[in-house]
């Protein structure tokens, strides 16, 4: 329950030491908030790995970013949040044709009826040359990808 979300969840519920049951039930709440129902919006949930960084190339996007969310690793490195950079580089509820980033989660790309996979390959690939240009990263792919394209850059 180190998470804070779900420690948010938990104390709303009035729950101070949960059962691993109570601990499922508040991340699947979470999750329905965050994520598009996948029986009516395509989506494969979290498009992108969250990237880790170099603890100066850290404090570099900090002192020019700093609500920049973070999470420090046990190896030195920092984890970053790939949403957060994502809605920062105005992706946040943006739609091309049939294909678009998620209103409520701007890590989730969603598939709005008739985007082909190479639409969404695409549109992905705007994405990280986005979030690279402005803050330097580099998102990785989560999705695992099949068919002629799949070997594309991650």
């Amino acid at each position: 329950t180190s998470y804070g979300a779900i420690r948010e969840v938990l104390t709303q519920q009035g729950i101070g030491e949960p059962s691993p049951a109570q601990v499922a039930a508040a991340v699947i709440a979470i999750r329905r908030a965050k994520l598009p129902d996948w029986t009516t919006v395509g989506n494969a949930g979290s498009f992108f790995k969250n990237p880790l960084v170099e603890a100066d190339q850290f404090a570099q996007l900090q002192g020019e970013f700093p609500g920049l969310p973070a999470y420090p690793q046990a190896d030195g490195r920092v984890k970053l949040a790939a949403g957060w950079l994502i809605d920062q580089c105005g992706w946040k509820g943006r739609r091309q044709g049939a294909v678009g980033t998620y209103p409520q989660q701007a890590l989730v790309i969603v598939n709005y009826g008739g985007a082909t996979g190479s639409d969404i390959l695409d549109f992905s690939q705007a994405v990280q040359a986005s979030v690279a240009e402005r803050f330097g990263v580099h998102l990785e792919r989560e999705v695992n990808t099949a068919g002629e394209k799949h070997n594309i850059a991650t």
